[in-house]
């Protein structure tokens, strides 16, 4: 038995493993968007139900023939696991060269081609993921039928804890190896699981362990009938798995303003999640040794432990920052890890069929929580009332006495009731993260919630509680300088990336075509907030404005451009944003580029490493390339191009520039006019070569090794970590 608890362990830690990766891939080549990253998880969940589901009916149709090959079955789709992590990469590329061939302009359309294409990609593969439980269920009991019982939540533990790890060391693989050196990693763990199942299908004999003369459910005729009979567990086992996953949704609007947004931030969310999954089960494998049935109280604390999550959320509670996602996360996720494996052990008893079909059930839920979560109630409810949507219903069944299945005693039912009174008093007390700010204009979508305030130092943007950008000269002179330099008259420009909208506003003042494209919904909806005369600007025949991922347009769209300017989000460790650093996306940017046009990229301070692989990626990109910096704490602007870039003096450039363009340029002055102002900025002028001697060896920034976001190893060497201290330790660990 411990050989299947190793083969779960390493199959959940590299699911997780193709998950982070092949999220990543469908990313860069389909575009960053919260519709298309609900497609990849989507169609992962279907794909582990599909096969959950098909594997179990297949192990009844066969019967014993499957049983004797179970642990061979189980071996050979291992296999085709480790081969998928090689293969998907090359679908999802295919995928994005079919698409750009067929030339869809529409944004919907092209969400649906995607969308069919990542389906076709993945859930076969995932199907085979789905598909190890059953056929791994029955070799179990064919072989050890004392285990069988409850071998479902025995193969679950063990998935749940390599889930766990699976969610945090592949960073650190994906910071040393990159995305395509991660998946090789999980393909041989894959490869070598197959072979040792193999291995030990061959050793094992049916029947090694005495059946046991009765189960926990044979002792009680009541409770197997009940439990066997009617749809009721597969019906909790749906509405578990959507509380699960819609409330994940959830976490992480809530506790993004105190985590970041960096992609640690995200795995810490993930890792909470299954650590507290783990532990709920592990109590489970614990209480089914000594108990019949379930502490009543669990299902009370399925409609309380939500609310948790609203309190750790809720700034009107003083709480330490890192307790937050414990407080909000832990309770919920133990009390689903105990019920889940609870009712699949007892809905299957043992049998790989009825399992499959549990499991199935549980799944569809998990795939229908994030759609209901992000597309249906966030954008119109917020945070606050979409958790208390989730926790409600289990309040009202829990405390339903026709509906539990014994009586509770009176000591139990005052703490069922006075657990659900608090949670119904955080319901209407607490609040959402905005509610601190004075008079805060909120807006939401299925991508964000975004706020805008005026504090003492200023109007801020907050998307989803992150700081985006401020008023800032710097802003006018992203679209100014390059619109300046052009060695022709600018016919139109593209600004990727909107926040404030200042940098777009500065565009539409040339009297040109200027379009800017912005991954959230809400943002531009902002831009009145920012600037009085934004309405004015939006009905502009020069100005549009488009909601898209700003690659994935640049991959549809058949328009050329004089000036991009591209202003990513920060921080610079900010999950996704290297896509918008990378040598593949200036790739995209030549060809959207006329020939003499110019490209203008904002990067944020940075490490060494971090500065040199960008500066890097666009010298190798460009022939032309102008670096100006003016004030260390706030980062580089490039100015890159496939002609020669003229060095023109502020007069020069102020004749280039229309009247209107120039009152906009000295609205907010460092210098109190307008050839100052362009004196000030081409004075800060530095060599890309310092740049690029930030870290000498450091290559270009690439789609697959985006070493802006993955920093761990790097700030532990830098604070003083070095290897050789290990190798003292172990050998000081040696000596007697």
């Amino acid at each position: 038995m411990p050989w299947y608890f190793l083969f779960f362990f390493v199959s959940g830690f590299c699911g997780i493993l193709y998950e982070i990766v092949w999220l990543r891939l469908s990313m860069a080549q389909f575009g960053v968007t919260n519709a298309l990253v609900s497609i990849v998880l989507s169609m992962f969940m279907a794909g582990l139900g599909i096969g959950s589901w098909g594997s179990g009916r297949l192990v009844r149709r066969y019967g014993d023939r499957a049983a004797t090959i179970g642990l061979r079955l189980y071996a050979v789709a291992e296999l085709l696991i480790g081969a998928s992590a090689l293969l998907v990469p090359l679908q999802l590329r295919w995928g994005r060269a079919l698409l750009e061939n067929t030339g869809l302009a529409s944004s919907g359309k092209y969400y649906l081609a995607s969308g069919i294409w990542i389906a076709l990609t993945l859930i076969p593969w995932c199907a085979c993921m789905g598909a190890t439980i059953p056929l791994a269920m029955e070799s179990i009991k064919h072989n050890f039928q004392r285990e069988s019982p409850g071998s479902f939540s025995y193969l679950y533990v063990a998935n749940v804890i390599g889930a766990t790890v699976g969610a945090l060391i592949p960073l650190l693989f994906i910071e040393l190896y990159g995305f395509h050196g991660t998946l090789k990693i999980g393909a041989s763990l894959n490869l070598l699981l197959a072979i040792v199942a193999f291995a030990l299908s061959l050793s094992l004999r049916p029947g090694q362990t005495p059946a046991l003369s009765s189960t926990p459910a044979e002792e009680e005729p009541e409770l197997r009938s009940q439990l066997h009979q009617g749809r009721m567990p597969i019906a909790l086992l749906f509405a578990t798995g959507l509380t699960s996953m819609g409330m994940e949704v959830v976490w992480i609007r809530q506790f993004t303003p105190y985590l970041g947004t960096m992609v640690y931030a995200f795995a810490l969310i993930l890792a909470i999640y299954l650590v507290s999954t783990f532990i709920g089960s592990k109590i489970y494998r614990r209480w089914i040794k000594n108990h019949i049935g379930e502490p009543q109280l669990i299902w009370v604390g399925l409609g309380v432990a939500p609310m948790l999550s609203l309190a750790a959320a809720d700034p009107q509670f003083r709480i330490f920052t890192s307790l937050r996602p414990l407080i909000g996360i832990v309770p919920l996720s133990m009390i689903l890890g105990f019920i889940t494996p609870m009712l699949v052990d007892r809905w299957s008893n043992g049998s790989p069929d009825r399992a499959g079909t549990a499991y199935a059930a549980n799944v569809v839920g998990c795939i229908l929580g994030p759609l209901l979560s992000g597309f249906l109630l966030l954008p119109f409810l917020g945070e606050h009332w979409v958790t208390c949507i989730y926790a409600f219903p289990w309040l009202a069944l829990s405390l339903n006495p026709k509906w539990l299945r014994a009586g509770v005693g009176r000591p139990q039912s005052i703490v069922a009731y006075a657990l659900a009174s608090m949670a119904l008093v955080v319901a209407f007390v607490g609040d959402n993260f905005e509610s601190q700010f004075w008079e805060p204009e909120v807006r939401r979508d299925n991508t964000a919630t975004v706020v805008a305030i005026t504090t003492f130092s200023g109007k801020q943007l907050l998307v989803n509680g992150v700081g985006m950008t401020s008023l800032n000269p710097i802003t006018k002179v992203m679209a100014h300088l390059p619109m300046a330099l052009l060695n022709h008259t600018p016919q139109n420009s593209l600004n990727i990336c909107f926040g404030m909208g200042t940098t777009f506003r500065s565009l539409v003042s040339w009297g040109v075509p200027a379009t800017a494209v912005e991954l959230v919904p809400s943002v531009p909806h902002m831009f009145s907030y920012y600037h009085a005369d934004g309405a004015k600007v939006l009905q502009s025949p020069f100005a549009k404005v488009v909601i898209d991922d700003g690659r994935r347009y640049l991959e549809r769209t058949t328009e050329q451009y004089d000036v991009i300017t591209i202003d990513p989000p920060p921080p610079i460790e900010a999950a996704g944003s290297s896509m918008l650093y990378s040598k593949e996306f200036y790739v995209l940017i030549k060809q959207r580029l006329r020939e003499d046009g110019i490209l203008q990229q904002w990067l944020p301070e940075g490490d060494p490493v971090v500065r040199s692989a960008v500066a890097r990626a666009l010298y190798e990109s460009f022939p032309y390339v102008r670096v100006f910096q003016y004030y260390a704490e706030f980062g580089f602007q490039f100015i890159a191009s496939r002609q020669p870039i003229p060095n023109r003096t502020s007069a020069e450039l102020l004749q280039r520039m229309p009247e209107a363009a120039v009152r906009d340029l000295v609205e907010w002055p460092f210098r109190p006019n307008a050839e100052g102002e362009l004196d000030f900025v081409l004075q800060k002028e530095i060599s890309i070569s310092k740049l690029l001697d930030s870290d000498p060896n450091q290559p270009a920034m690439r789609d697959d090794h985006p070493v802006n976001e993955y920093v761990i190893l790097r700030r532990l060497q830098n604070s003083g970590f070095r290897k050789d201290a290990l190798v003292a330790w172990y050998e000081h660990t040696k000596k007697p």
